[in-house]
């Protein structure tokens, strides 16, 4: 257990203790009368297994960090490098995974760490620090269960917000997203389930068949960098209908239904074939599987795709100043059927994104307080901005209060959140404004937390933005056929979200035995997934699905499977023992 002299704090000195953190800290880039006190300048190598980027941060947030901390971040990406657990375990080999280290502490993978030295106790760095003074009730539950009996690792998206508070705020976090301006083209056809979307999307592309450079445009384009237990792009549309994925099971938020996604009626597979016929009606990117995530991304910027599941996906690439005054943009378009996942705040953190500190860092108690900063408001407001969404980023630049107190976004605030390449004043890093966000990928408290001052720590939901930005005529005519306001008030009005409560549960250690066969077993249901949604022909898609049956069979899937399962109802339990 983590000790602390501040074990409880009231909601007052809270928020004026972590205000004084915001105000205080290294040198800063708004007021270069600050020195930095680290006079030697370091490259910290960061293994990010979040990171969609990889080699070193540059632009606005690396001036800052360095501004600050006297240092730049190496970012070593497994979804960029490939290799995935395979880099992961070369480099614990090797005895040095990274001096900072954002991984998963789930399946035992923190214990291994713990035990085999490769990431160290935090406590003496941290002791005094303000993280553990305002989340350490997170903290202490993630260290508790860990040998050692110290301080190796901390949670993501900590939430002081009760459990049940949900955590996605203006948008879910999935949904059914269209070209809006083409669907609206077409009379707003009604789309009563999943499968009713591809005539819909066979006719939007038939009235905006290529970009205004010529390319090809299509409704759907995957990619292979956070391909998992499944393939992550069939897994999306299942938490359209409630399920997420717990290891080899889709497991319903309510605990009212979980799946073996390999079953010929399980909503994976249901999935798969709706790609399929996609595919057979050119509507799936032929580059699906040798593109990365920036690829895609970009292809959204471009317009040349026309639906995505996610909207932090479609929406910042797409949805510029100029396109949304023009009408045009991506919003949800309501499936009759559908009662989306939706992930509640965890009192205890995220267990499945840590950040923790290499045992061969050079400076631990310079990564201990960049750790800090980045729970701090200010770090929290600089480390999750993003092209058109998320934090605020630096006071001064993007955003700045009134005489009131009341936060808005500058100028270059507005141009640099609805067009990516807006240019960055040198004094700032320079480069453009998309070019410099944090590359860590890495959220430290829940997306529905408040500043200190009251305000959220993402811009779109203060009063100055959404009144100024939620009147776009793409705003307006959403507003206008569905009769709602935001996505998110019109799901909870029509009763389709399906919250999971957030306790942060934490999966046991599996065995070495177990854990090969799921590796094995991954790659098998994987390849299989890409096979069956470019199958040549209905006949060989079903093929493709009983020989990927027939070799996990014989890889143990069903033991992996029957011991995911057995977890993913402890979760449900402890889900609901949050409330009992």
């Amino acid at each position: 257990m983590i000790k602390t002299t501040h074990k409880y704090l009231t909601p007052m000195l809270l928020c004026i203790t972590l205000l004084v953190t915001m105000l205080s800290g290294c040198g800063s880039t708004q007021d270069d009368s600050k020195e930095c006190p680290y006079e030697k300048f370091i490259t910290i190598d960061v293994f990010d297994g979040l990171a969609n980027f990889q080699g070193i941060q540059s632009g606005w947030f690396a001036k800052i960090v360095r501004d600050r901390f006297n240092m730049e971040l190496n970012i070593i990406a497994p979804n960029v490098a490939g290799g995935g657990d395979t880099l992961y375990e070369m480099r614990c080999a090797a005895g040095s995974l990274g001096d900072l280290i954002i991984t998963t502490g789930e399946k035992g993978r923190l214990s291994e760490l713990v035990e085999s030295d490769l990431i160290l106790d935090m406590s003496e760095y941290l002791e005094d620090r303000q993280i553990l003074q305002s989340y350490h009730a997170a903290i202490d539950a993630l260290n508790e269960k860990l040998p050692g009996n110290g301080l190796y690792a901390i949670p993501s998206e900590i939430s002081l917000l009760p459990a049940d508070t949900p955590s996605d705020v203006l948008n879910p976090t999935f949904g059914p997203y269209l070209r809006w301006d083409l669907y609206a083209r077409l009379g707003y056809p009604p789309i009563h389930t999943l499968e009713d979307l591809l005539p819909i999307l066979k006719d939007m592309q038939a009235l905006c068949p290529e970009t205004e450079d010529g390319t090809p445009t299509y409704a759907f384009s995957f990619f292979k960098d956070w391909d998992g237990n499944m393939m992550n792009a069939a897994k999306q549309p299942c938490c359209f209908y409630g399920y997420d994925e717990f290891g080899f099971v889709l497991a319903k938020a309510d605990g009212s239904d979980y799946q073996d996604l390999t079953q010929p009626d399980s909503i994976y597979t249901r999935v798969l074939k709706f790609y399929f016929d996609a595919n057979k009606l050119g509507l799936v990117d032929p580059d699906s599987a040798t593109q990365n995530y920036d690829s895609v991304f970009q292809k959204y910027a471009n317009g040349s795709l026309l639906y995505s599941c996610w909207p932090w996906q479609c929406q910042p690439a797409y949805n510029t100043t100029e396109n949304t005054a023009a009408g045009r943009g991506f919003m949800l378009a309501p499936i009759d059927d559908m009662t989306i996942f939706s992930s509640c705040c965890l009192p205890n953190g995220n267990p499945k994104a840590v950040i923790c500190i290499g045992s061969n860092a050079e400076d631990p108690e310079r990564l201990a307080a960049f750790i800090d900063w980045l729970y701090s408001p200010e770090g929290i407001m600089i480390n999750t901005a993003q092209v058109n969404y998320g934090g605020a980023g630096p006071q001064g630049l993007t955003w700045d209060v009134d005489e009131s107190g009341n936060p808005y976004l500058t100028e270059f605030g507005k141009a640099a959140f609805s067009q990516q390449d807006t240019p960055v004043p040198e004094e700032w890093g320079g480069g453009t404004w998309a070019g410099g966000i944090s590359q860590l990928n890495y959220k430290a408290v829940s997306p529905a937390e408040y500043s200190p001052d009251g305000y959220t720590y993402y811009y779109q939901l203060w009063p100055s933005v959404q009144k100024e930005e939620h009147s776009t005529p793409l705003d307006l005519d959403w507003q206008a056929y569905t009769g709602s306001t935001d996505t998110m008030s019109y799901l909870a009005e029509h009763h389709m979200l399906l919250s999971a409560s957030g306790m942060g549960y934490v999966s046991e250690e599996e065995t070495n035995e177990l854990f090969i066969m799921r590796s094995q077993c991954r790659s098998v249901i994987t390849d299989y997934s890409w096979r069956m949604i470019f199958a040549e022909d209905e006949e060989t898609f079903y093929q493709y699905h009983e020989e990927m049956r027939e070799r996990l069979n014989a890889l143990g899937y069903e033991q992996v499977y029957e011991y995911d399962l057995a977890d993913a109802i402890a979760q449900d339990e402890a889900r609901k023992n949050t409330f009992r």
